[in-house]
């Protein structure tokens, strides 16, 4: 997860994330590496954190890991 220090949407999706029972949570703070923000952009198209990965699958931000899970296709997604 790409993510910045103080961002309650990493906060949020962090959480929901620990609720679905993942354990490992890979933190990229863009705020400290402006390498890796670049890279965040040009991987994702996007400027703005969280920006999700699970496995080499771009789930998006925040918005999009919620609507996931509530089409139903979070579990799935996670090996679930």
């Amino acid at each position: 997860m790409y993510a910045t220090g103080v961002c309650p949407y990493c906060i949020r999706a962090e959480q929901l994330l620990r609720r679905k029972g993942v354990t490992e949570i890979e933190k990229v703070r863009v705020d400290l590496d402006a390498v890796q923000r670049d890279l965040m952009v040009s991987k994702t198209g996007r400027r703005t954190v969280p920006q999700i990965f699970i496995g080499d699958t771009h789930v998006g931000g925040c918005d999009d890991l919620y609507a996931l899970d509530h089409e139903g296709k979070l579990d799935a997604l996670l090996g679930r």
